[in-house]
């Protein structure tokens, strides 16, 4: 079965990067009806974040992505915060130790920067040179065993051969050929009993059960050492994927100085999460040609690791904000009402009517891209108009029209309540500008003017209809005794 994990450090809000790698990793176990884990890689407390590792939790359960097993879910593989498995990692180095695969470094922080100024000096690149530096095989088995009885401060290091090559096969990639000698003995246990990454992830992979590892292409300079710490367990190797990275439009790698970079940031700015993950889902993979907007179940459906991009994916605001107006114009008028009654209670319109307030976005979502650009763009639909567009005035109102605006509305005093809709609107309207002998838009941009102060909106006999028969005579008179 297929095993997938994403294992992000609690270290800071959830990145839209991280929403990326576990969309992938998620849609991949789907697709193959496999499981997802979610696991917390916690071991570096230096950088814990309080809340980090709620925030993660919340946004994924926000953006549709459930996870078979995790700290929050639970699961037979755990527990899933490296924290509470040092044990399991100590117990791991000792392993390598007997394997004969790692070995015990004593040399200090002083020591190792000594050593890296005299490679830097002599214009080697910095590693760790184990032929000249305080270890086990300088030291020699008996002084070895001395220092780790009195108790002496030491590393575990991974036993790097200094000939040969290390091939890795990536399924975005393909495959590579690194030289052994390029490649460090890397610290697996620290000098304070904590694993470092390497370590620590590999050994979760492996007793996860984990079969396919999908992540960032950061990662991919670790691969080579990743695969040399399977072989020195001797374990089965998962396979590997390398995701591009996510690049702003001035193809640098996305970071904070280009805007948000967290979900949060994009949830509160009211993007919807299924615009947010459509969008991310397309950074590096793209399942056909001829279309861009995909539900889950269809990208579960089409989802292809060898589909996916080596090149890095822009990420183009401009674009997301054009799909998630798409998803906000197909949203079904209940999601629409849950999404907008808060909206509009901040921003001060109490006792909207929740039907009312639906007609309303339904009425101009074709021009927003956003539900929470409504009690702003249609804010003339909640309330008196409180400001007018002069200019628009100045165009479109001439010295004849305050007299057809009033006409306008004593024609209109006839239709209905029962029969006060856009057909009859639009009826009336156009009758009279054919008896002027003028276009409707000749009256159309004045009404527009009257009944909401701007020169940008939805139809305007379409407007009149949800605003009600009374509400936009009042207007209209209103406007014709102004002027």
């Amino acid at each position: 079965m297929v095993r997938v994990r994403f294992a992000p450090s609690p270290t800071g809000l959830l990145h839209v990067g991280g929403l990326r790698s576990a969309l992938y990793n998620y849609l991949f176990a789907r697709h193959h009806g496999g499981q997802c884990i979610l696991r917390i890689e916690d071991t570096d407390q230096t950088r814990y974040v309080e809340g980090a590792e709620q925030n993660i939790i919340e946004m994924f359960r926000w953006a549709g992505i459930e996870f078979d097993e995790g700290p929050h879910v639970g699961g037979s593989f755990g527990p899933y915060r490296q924290s509470e498995r040092t044990e399991l990692y100590r117990h791991h180095a000792q392993v390598l130790i007997e394997r004969g695969t790692a070995y015990y470094a004593f040399d200090t922080s002083e020591e190792i920067e000594r050593m890296r100024e005299r490679q830097q000096k002599a214009g080697i690149a910095p590693k760790y040179d184990r032929t000249s530096m305080r270890n086990q095989f300088t030291l020699g088995p008996e002084e070895t065993q001395r220092l780790l009885a009195e108790g002496a401060e030491h590393t575990i290091r991974l036993f790097i051969p200094l000939t040969g090559e290390t091939r890795t096969t990536d399924i975005v990639r393909g495959e590579s050929v690194f030289a052994n000698r390029t490649i460090d003995d890397q610290i697996l246990l620290k000098s304070d009993g904590f694993p470092t990454y390497h370590l620590a992830n590999i050994v979760d992979d492996h007793l996860m059960g984990i079969t396919h590892v999908i992540r960032a292409e950061e990662w991919l300079p670790s691969l080579p050492k990743h695969v040399m710490l399977y072989d020195a367990f001797g374990w089965e190797k998962p396979q590997f994927a390398h995701l591009p990275l996510l690049l702003s439009r001035e193809r640098k790698k996305l970071s904070k100085r280009d805007g948000d970079v967290s979900v949060l940031d994009y949830k509160d700015k009211g993007y919807l999460p299924e615009a947010l993950v459509n969008f991310v889902a397309l950074l590096g993979w793209n399942p056909t040609a001829d279309r861009e907007i995909f539900t889950m179940e269809e990208m579960v459906a089409m989802f292809d690791l060898e589909k996916v991009n080596k090149a890095g994916a822009i990420f183009d605001v401009d674009k997301l904000n054009w799909m998630n107006g798409m998803y906000l114009r197909q949203l079904p008028a209940e999601r629409l009402g849950d999404e907008l009654m808060p909206l509009l209670q901040q921003a001060g319109f109490d006792g909207v009517e929740r039907a009312y307030a639906t007609a309303v976005l339904n009425l101009v979502k074709e021009r927003i891209n956003f539900v929470s650009d409504l009690p702003t763009f249609a804010n003339y639909m909640f309330g008196p108009v409180k400001n007018f567009d002069q200019e628009y005035a100045e165009k479109h109102w001439k010295p004849e029209t305050t007299g057809q605006i009033a006409e306008i509305a004593n024609r209109l005093e006839g239709v209905s309540d029962a029969d006060w809709n856009t057909t009859s609107i639009e009826a009336v309207i156009r009758a009279y500008a054919e008896e002027l002998g003028a276009s409707a838009g000749k009256l159309i941009h004045p009404l527009r003017y009257a009944i909401t102060g701007k020169r940008v909106g939805a139809g305007m006999f379409e407007t009149m209809e949800v605003l009600g028969k009374a509400e936009s005579l009042q207007r209209l008179q209103a406007q014709a005794a102004a002027r």
